[in-house]
């Protein structure tokens, strides 16, 4: 043992300290049960806070028509059939709850004059049932979620990084890490283990999500201790990233803004939406436009940087200031762009894992005792396209069923196994980085993995590419054993980044495995060439291992549920 190792014992461990994640530690800390909760950023500052669009539930305030089952429909519909059924009843049904939960908090959602929150269209929905605070929902979910664990002395550890968690004979027992600035580490010992640590978004080389988060942590986290990911080819491109400056490449633009009117265009200055969808154009699904603007570049027709160009300019100023504020901020801030007079140039952006670790429905329980996994970690309600709104009240839902069900299995335990030789090996894999001297530098690592993944696994796929990236990334695989770490005054960021980066070249080589066994184009994957929806491949994909990729059927969908889903028209609609 370390002298500077800290041990912790509580009753359920909580990884990741965003929505879903303080969600469930609240659960728990409602329930008088012992939780801790453990980050690597600030839990004022988690990927929930960058969500600005809203959070679905089918309240019925705005369109009384609106029910449940109609939500249910419309997430299976857009999710190509990829979706398991009782994954989304679960959300559709529980989201009232969920909204509910964050109102008795604080939470300062819009409201109409009478006081009924307010909803709006999203996405691909048959209603108007997207409440939201302004253009900022994620922000102000996440500061009710801190105010409240907060307010119930949730303990909460801001700068301690997970590298293991520990299992015995498929049995959870706790977690191994260390904390960031000081290096000293951390066993935690715990009956039940929430892993809340988000997608693998940030091993594309554009992406919304910041540096050093959505590395991949949960698939790594997950398949060390004896789970499976599904569908981990599955990953939603969002159509409007800026492309500069480098440090913020990927940098969402609200999709507000082609919702209040605004045009794309090419470098040739012609409106290309009318190639790809004449009837939708700007408002098209996700899916479609990401796919026409890189259609647009790959052609020839992008701009000298490889974008396209999102115009608002037309709009009057005084729309742009009140409906699209943070935009007109953020083009302010980091391109000193004014919207109102010029276009901004934009490029598809690696956004949202739809696929994630494999969990049962009901409970989010893996195939791990004890481990349960929930939020951008796990799969199963988003199949092939994500409803624009769902991932925020997904992690209401399952944060508040993960805390109830990881309760109870804590209080049935009758005695907790642990392994000096699990631990022994978390100990040595953070000496052995920590020693490590080689010639190889992480962050070149990280470049190489992103680089792969966007050249060859991108918006647009085909054999070769995949099997070409497949070849480059066992390559950087071989390199990882020469890296060299050097921890300095600023603390052990260097040791963390190697561990993303083990991170980043698994969850690669998951999407590349998978993506190469999907022979389709159905949703958010595109086979140039397998241009065509395959019937026989309505199934996930699960990877458990290098080569190892098993097709998993999707259970039936309920009769009523059936009857309701339909295209829905999206005229006038911003779609997601």
């Amino acid at each position: 043992m370390h002298s500077s190792e800290k041990r912790i014992s509580t009753s359920v461990l909580v990884i990741g300290t965003g929505g879903s994640g303080l969600r469930a530690a609240i659960e728990l800390a409602e329930r008088g049960v012992d939780v801790v909760a453990v980050g690597k950023r600030p839990k004022a500052d988690t990927h929930t806070s960058l969500a600005a669009g809203g959070i679905n539930a089918a309240l019925a305030t705005m369109d009384p028509e609106d029910s449940w089952q109609q939500h249910a429909a419309d997430t299976i519909t857009e999710s190509y059939l990829l979706a398991n059924p009782q994954t989304v009843r679960i959300v559709t049904e529980g989201a009232a709850r969920g909204i509910e939960d964050l109102q008795r908090w604080g939470m300062p959602f819009a409201l109409e004059e009478d006081g009924r929150i307010s909803q709006r269209f999203f996405g691909a929905h048959t209603y108007r049932r997207t409440a939201y605070a302004g253009d900022y929902t994620g922000l102000e979910i996440q500061r009710t979620l801190v105010n409240r664990a907060l307010r119930l002395d949730v303990p909460i550890l801001d700068t301690v990084y997970i590298t293991r968690i520990l299992v015995r004979d498929n049995v959870v027992f706790g977690a191994y890490g260390f904390d960031l600035t000081d290096g000293s580490r951390y066993v935690i010992h715990a009956d039940a283990v929430i892993l809340a640590a988000g997608g693998h978004t940030r091993i594309w080389r554009r992406t919304s999500s910041r540096r050093d988060e959505n590395t991949g942590d949960s698939f790594r986290l997950a398949v060390l201790a004896g789970c499976r990911i599904r569908d981990p080819e599955l990953v939603q491109f969002h159509p409007s990233g800026l492309i500069s400056p480098e440090n913020a490449a990927g940098t969402l633009v609200s999709e507000a803004a082609r919702g209040e009117g605004g045009i794309l265009r090419n470098e040739l200055g012609e409106r290309f939406m009318a190639r790809y969808d004449p009837e939708r154009m700007e408002l098209s699904t996700r899916d479609r436009v990401a796919l026409a603007a890189y259609t647009e570049i790959k052609e020839g027709r992008g701009s000298r940087n490889g974008g396209v160009w999102l115009d608002v300019s037309h709009l009057p100023r005084q729309t742009i200031m009140t409906r699209l504020p943070r935009v007109y901020q953020t083009l302010m801030e980091l391109q000193m762009l004014d919207i109102t007079q010029e276009p901004i140039e934009i490029a598809p952006t690696a956004h949202y894992s739809m696929g994630g670790v494999w969990v049962r429905p009901e409970d989010h329980s893996t195939g791990v005792d004890g481990l349960y996994a929930i939020g951008e970690a796990s799969s199963g309600l988003h199949g092939a396209n994500r409803l624009g709104g769902n991932s925020l009240i997904e992690l209401l839902v399952f944060g508040r069923i993960v805390g109830q069900a990881a309760a109870e299995y804590s209080a049935g335990l009758d005695a907790q196994r642990r392994s000096a030789e699990a631990l022994g090996a978390a100990r040595a894999e953070v000496d052995g980085l920590l020693a490590a001297d080689g010639p190889e530098n992480v962050r070149s690592l990280q470049r190489a993995i992103r680089n792969i993944m966007t050249e060859h696994a991108g918006v647009v796929r085909d054999e070769s590419g995949l099997l070409k990236g497949l070849a480059e990334l066992t390559a950087v695989e071989a390199r990882i054993a020469d890296v060299g770490v050097h921890p300095d005054i600023a603390g052990f960021q260097d040791l963390a980044h190697a561990f993303d980066t083990k991170a980043a070249v698994l969850a690669a080589r998951a999407t590349i495995e998978t993506a190469l066994e999907r022979r389709e184009t159905r949703g958010c994957h595109n086979r140039s060439d397998y241009p065509e929806l395959d019937p026989s491949l309505q199934v996930n994909l699960v990877w458990s291992g290098p080569g190892a990729v098993e097709r998993e059927p999707i259970p039936p969908i309920h009769a009523e549920i059936a009857a309701l889903m339909r295209e829905v028209s999206t005229g006038g609609k911003l779609v997601e």
